[in-house]
């Protein structure tokens, strides 16, 4: 099936997605028909931040810890660990019966692989691996870790929701550079990739693996507890154009839209059978991200002279309209309400925006009309919010800029891309990470500064890294307190990206969908009825 075809059938009145209305009325209790928030262009999740892959992920892939909703570590694929030597030695021993979808046992080497694999990406997986002497498969279902210094948040880092996340694959996959995508998706979810059935652009499909063996106690919370696969089938159908994504929801063609427009909740709150909720509390914070490897962001007085233009609240309505209970603005480098957020150095943020100030600050930073290239995908209505307002506001400072409209799947893969813009790179691109990623500076993987090692953008702060570092050795709240303020301070200094506010995504799915679970789209625990 071809994305127009797709289209085509969707748009027609009274026409269901498979052409046929008796066979989706009796496929109806075991299929899952599910509109993710863009195409899924990227299959291996630790060669990409985006989190439609990573969402894909957690279909295919399991992990040795999960994030409850109190954002607690708890034992996923793990039955039990010890840690002794004053924290220095790990040992983790994996549950019985766990086995991947290619039929083979999960061993210990197989996360052995996997684990260094994603500590070469992730920046919480980095802190980690710096401060690991070893990580050895001592039998099949046994492992140890030998650590330089005591790392107490070692589950947290096995555990966390943000990309990237330390998923397990077989050692063949994982033995795979980090930069080069896995060439299967096998792994020991609790669905199988159906690789034959995927039409790039319109269609991904899972299959329930028979062979999963659920956790055997607790309750599903987040990435916690048993996961039990309800549908015989998923299936992510692409549907770049928000009216016919809405309009295939309201006929039951679809059950589930990730992420509706703005514009449209209004339309389904009123359609019958539908139910609308944010399924995570912590909302999304969005950002500018610079390229600092090239002119003309690897100058910190144009990017002070950027953060002193663009207006959250511009950003932000763009975004998620006038309702100002699904968004806010006053949001500093870390997710407001935790530990780590203050009001440090918010006025560059909250002052008044003063175009004429931003011209001259420009000019005597040196900027010579270099080309900025702004990525600006299109088929992502969040991210495509964001990317016309801050487009905007680099015209009116008066920058040459390049508004390359792409697709997303184009943006994710040119993120990677650390050439200047001639030859292929870019200046800037608008992105939002989950409030949660934002909690403290280990998951935060834009506010490192820790240069060719950060994620794309590949900002370099020694003072940043010092702090985190005092971050990841401290005890107890007071200090966390006064680390975050010192972090915001230098971020403001160093401005590895324009925090550009937070907003409250709403998911819509049809009422008869039961078990939906907080946090982010997941496809575990879920059930017709």
């Amino acid at each position: 099936m071809q994305r127009r075809d797709f289209l085509k059938a969707s748009a027609a009145a009274g026409a269901g997605i498979l052409g046929a209305p008796h066979l989706a009325a009796s496929q109806g209790q075991r299929v899952l028909r599910f509109a993710p928030q863009a195409d899924l262009a990227i299959l291996d999740p630790i060669t990409t931040t985006g989190f439609v892959t990573r969402n894909h992920a957690f279909l295919v892939f399991d992990t040795l810890y999960g994030w409850d909703e109190q954002y607690r570590a708890q034992p996923q694929m793990v039955d039990a660990h010890a840690v002794e030597d004053d924290g220095r030695t790990w040992t983790m021993t994996l549950r019985e019966g766990l086995r991947f979808h290619d039929g083979e046992p999960v061993r210990a080497r197989d996360v052995v692989a996997s684990l260094k694999r994603w500590g070469r990406r992730d920046q919480f997986g980095l802190a980690l691996m710096a401060v690991v002497e070893e990580v050895t498969a001592t039998s099949d279902r046994v492992l140890r870790w030998r650590l330089k210094q005591p790392f107490p948040l070692l589950p947290d880092a096995l555990a966390k929701v943000g990309a990237n996340v330390a998923f397990i694959m077989p050692e063949r996959l994982a033995n795979t550079d980090a930069a080069q995508p896995i060439s299967e998706m096998v792994g020991s979810g609790p669905y199988r990739f159906v690789a034959a059935e995927r039409v790039a652009g319109s269609r991904n499909v899972y299959a329930r693996f028979e062979g999963y063996v659920p956790r055997a106690q607790g309750t599903a919370s987040l990435l916690a507890g048993p996961k039990l696969a309800h549908f015989d089938r998923v299936e992510w159908l692409t549907i770049p154009d928000a009216s016919t994504a809405a309009a295939a929801l309201q006929r039951g063609e679809i059950d589930w839209w990730e992420q509706p427009t703005v514009d449209l909740l209004p339309v389904l709150r009123r359609g019958r059978g539908l139910k609308i909720e944010t399924l995570d509390p912590t909302g999304a914070i969005g950002m500018l991200r610079f390229n600092h490897l090239h002119p003309p962001f690897d100058n910190v007085g144009i990017r002070r002279a950027v953060l002193g233009a663009v207006s959250q609240a511009d950003v932000m309505t763009a975004v998620a309209g006038t309702d100002r209970a699904l968004w806010q603005d006053g949001v500093g480098f870390f997710a407001p309400g935790s530990i780590m957020a203050s009001d440090e150095g918010m006025q560059a943020l909250t002052g008044p925006r003063d175009l004429a100030a931003s011209r001259r600050a420009l000019e005597e930073a040196g900027y010579k009309g270099e080309k900025v290239l702004l990525m600006a995908p299109t088929d992502f209505p969040a991210i495509n919010a964001m990317s016309e307002v801050v487009g905007d506001v680099f015209r009116r400072l008066g920058m040459n800029l390049d508004y390359a409209a792409m697709d997303w799947g184009s943006a994710l893969t040119r993120q990677a891309n650390r050439e200047p813009v001639e030859r292929g790179g870019y200046s800037a691109f608008c992105t939002y990470t989950a409030g949660i990623n934002q909690f403290n500076p280990a998951a935060h993987n834009f506010i490192r500064g820790s240069g060719l090692t950060a994620t794309f953008g590949w900002s370099t702060s020694p003072r940043l890294e010092e702090l985190r570092n005092e971050w990841l050795q401290s005890a107890d709240d007071e200090t966390r307190r006064r680390v975050g303020r010192d972090m915001q301070r230098q971020a403001f200094a160093d401005v590895p990206y324009v925090p550009l506010g937070q907003f409250y995504q709403p998911t819509a799915y049809r009422e008869d969908l039961s078990g939906v679970l907080k946090g982010l789209a997941l496809f575990w625990n879920v059930r017709r009825g």
